[in-house]
């Protein structure tokens, strides 16, 4: 995202895995792309740039309204950039690598520990702009060791939507509801799935700039 077995899927998708929306600053000069390197104004992200980012904090995945469901403390994404189209427009990119890792589950009667998340169907479409990050059709399969042997929750979500901000480089996901797809009647039903990755770089150039978002 991301037992809820959704934390995996947001994964816990990850993701997702998008990039920092500009800041309502000065508008970026004529020529510069929806993403940018260094800074708002700097040199125009390449087509086929891999993009990367690790998980600030804990990544969630709670029944809504409670506490009860899955936490990770380590994780992280990398997205190949599509198109990068001049600033004001949206970008897009592929989710291809989204990972959980260092889960824990709590409050769901029964579950002892996580034994994985798992975001499948990669690679994700993702679009990039200045209203913010969309991230399709995410499904996260979550794995919990329980009293009575393993239980398996697959959950998804036909958008993920979050805010990329380029204070901090980050990418931002708060409470986006997954729904169980497959799974027996044990898994929670839905799960929301919030995260925070960052800071996003350019890991397909030397020294690893900090991406920005026009």
């Amino acid at each position: 995202m991301r037992k809820f077995v959704l934390l995996a899927a947001a994964v816990f998708a990850g993701l997702l895995t998008i990039i920092p929306v500009a800041a309502a600053s000065a508008a970026p000069a004529a020529g510069h792309a929806v993403l940018t390197t260094k800074s708002p104004k700097g040199p125009n992200v390449k087509r086929g740039a891999l993009l990367a980012a690790g998980l600030k904090g804990s990544a969630t995945l709670f029944a809504p309204g409670t506490k009860a469901g899955v936490t990770c403390k380590s994780g992280g994404f990398t997205d190949r950039v599509t198109k990068n189209p001049p600033a004001g427009g949206t970008a897009r990119e592929l989710l291809t690598r989204q990972v959980f890792k260092k889960c824990s589950v709590s409050g769901v009667a029964g579950a002892k520990n996580v034994k994985s998340v798992t975001v499948i169907g990669l690679p994700y479409k993702t679009t990039v702009g200045s209203k913010g990050i969309v991230l399709n059709r995410a499904r996260t399969r979550v794995t919990l060791g329980t009293i009575l042997g393993t239980l398996v929750c697959t959950y998804s979500a036909a958008q993920v939507k979050g805010a990329a901000l380029n204070t901090g480089q980050v990418n931002k996901f708060s409470g986006q509801t997954f729904t169980l797809l497959s799974g027996s009647a044990a898994c929670p039903k839905k799960g929301d799935f919030s995260a925070t990755f960052g800071p996003v770089t350019d890991i397909s150039v030397k020294g690893h700039p900090h991406v920005f978002v026009n």
